[in-house]
């Protein structure tokens, strides 16, 4: 068997997706930081009251909410597909195969917290640019962290940082510029 050398991996978001790719590189033996911009694991599945100003995202100027999830939610995978084989989806109430997003995100904590997955996680660390750097064959970071550009080096990077979060408006040949209230 050939001993593969360890890396300093940079995982970017700290959902599902940034969490098993954090655990899958742990478990192999690589230096994992994981940067996520909020506060909490979990990514989409984190609830926030709050709505954007310009909910079609056209307005480059508009109040951000980082998820698009809304209070009533249910995924859209019954719970055996939701789990990992070796840390399966608790069961539920048999009269709701589809679990809510508050069981989803209590799930996702759950797993980063059984795993130690939290440990690596740079909380509050928003990653603004990513660029490899040729000539030192390594991936540049630059992450705003409490107002202040952090940048940092890699060997390599996984983007997991979803795709929810922005809206995606087509655009439809003919279409208006501008709302018409009819």
């Amino acid at each position: 068997m050939v001993k593969r050398r360890s890396r300093k991996v940079a995982v970017i978001g700290a959902g599902v997706a940034g969490l098993a790719a954090a655990r899958s590189l742990l478990n192999v033996g690589h230096h994992v930081t994981v940067f996520e911009k909020s506060r909490h694991v979990g990514g989409t599945w984190v609830y926030d009251e709050r709505v954007e100003s310009d909910p079609t995202g056209l307005d480059p100027a508009r109040s951000r909410v980082h998820s698009s999830l809304y209070q009533s939610l249910h995924a859209n995978l019954p719970r055996p597909l939701m789990g990992f084989s070796d840390y399966p989806f608790p069961d539920g109430p048999p009269s709701c195969a589809f679990p809510s997003h508050e069981e989803v995100r209590s799930f996702i904590e759950g797993f980063a917290r059984d795993f130690g997955l939290s440990e690596p996680v740079r909380f509050g660390s928003e990653v603004v640019s990513v660029g490899l750097d040729p000539q030192a064959d390594e991936w540049v970071v630059e992450a705003l962290e409490a107002k202040a550009v952090v940048v940092e080096t890699f060997e390599a990077v996984v983007v997991c940082n979803g795709h929810n979060s922005v809206s995606r408006v087509a655009d439809v040949p003919g279409k208006l510029d501008r709302t018409v209230e009819i």
